[in-house]
């Protein structure tokens, strides 16, 4: 398990190198200059070409990569270019509420995907199976941001049961907080618990036809035991496989849905990095997303020795 985790994280290593010279290029690339943006329409030519002397962005490419790298391996995202302070505090600073946000949406996802399901495997061929793989084909078609308008128009202004937008005051409670991303969580969740309910489905129905469930139901077994004990366990690798590219997906679609509903998260922020030619804000933000799709993916191929005993690395 060691050396497994040790060529995993080596191999992370490449994988992030080459997400940064990635992101690295792709932000050079992207038309505008962020110190023509920074001082506006009334800037002269001097003055732009001080501030990019000044920002570093008068230098060659491959010198500004090579520096950005060592930034890295010192752990040093940089400073943003409009906010006047480190990239890891930028990002710290929004980081709660994109991580609650993404937990959220998880657990909303999971609990619809996984029961339904399993009772649509259960019950295939069904009017329950039918109906669970109609809704699972409606809501992966519909994209988050137009249930979240519709969220907000009813349940919002409607009902006002829930705030529109916002992530509340400073002084706000936690519960405060929580209340204000139900919307956005169910918005995100919904569309996402379509590949999850498919995938446990499918993996629920290549277990249930094994000879081992055959023989728990010959046994006399009750139903349920059969399908969560003995079923469930051995399709649980694929549906853990699903789950955790559901969150990392989850992560780049808090993008959309942040700005939909007005929350200052890290998608927000990236957003505003963008359309501001934020160098450091983008490659950082980007940067960090990407390592945490990779340690989410480690971190659920470690899961499957502890699901399935017969799993060994």
């Amino acid at each position: 398990m060691f050396v497994y985790i040790v060529r995993r994280l080596a191999g992370m290593m490449v994988v992030m190198l080459i997400v940064a010279a990635v992101v690295f290029v792709i932000a050079r690339v992207v038309p505008g200059d962020p110190a023509a943006v920074m001082l506006g329409s009334s800037a002269t030519p001097e003055d732009i070409a001080a501030l990019r002397s000044r920002l570093g962005l008068d230098q060659p490419l491959l010198a500004q990569f090579i520096l950005y790298l060592g930034q890295i391996a010192r752990f040093d995202l940089g400073d943003s270019i409009f906010l006047n302070r480190p990239v890891v505090q930028a990002l710290a600073e929004r980081s709660e509420l994109t991580g609650l946000l993404t937990l959220m949406s998880v657990g909303i996802a999971v609990l619809i995907g996984v029961p339904v399901g399993i009772l649509s495997a259960a019950k295939r061929g069904r009017w329950i199976d039918q109906t669970a793989l109609g809704i699972a084909m409606l809501a992966a078609s519909v994209p988050s941001f137009w249930i979240g308008l519709t969220l907000i128009k009813y349940l919002a202004v409607d009902l006002t049961w829930f705030p529109v937008a916002g992530y509340g005051a400073p002084d706000a409670s936690f519960g405060e907080r929580l209340r204000h991303l139900v919307l956005p969580a169910i918005a995100l969740g919904i569309p996402n618990s379509a590949l999850i309910l498919r995938f446990t489905r499918t993996s629920m129905l290549d277990v249930l036809g094994d000879d081992y469930v055959r023989t728990a139901r010959a046994k006399g077994l009750p139903p349920m035991v059969v399908v969560l004990k003995h079923a469930l366990r051995n399709a649980m690798i694929p549906i853990l496989t699903v789950i955790g590219l559901t969150a990392a997906v989850m992560i780049a679609g808090a993008i959309v849905t942040e700005t939909v509903f007005g929350l200052p998260g890290v998608g927000n922020l990236i957003v505003s990095a963008v359309l501001r030619r934020d160098y450091p804000v983008i490659q950082g933000a980007l940067l960090v997303v990407s390592a945490i799709y990779v340690l989410i993916n480690l971190s659920v191929d470690l899961l499957y020795a502890v699901v399935d005993p017969r799993v060994r690395y």
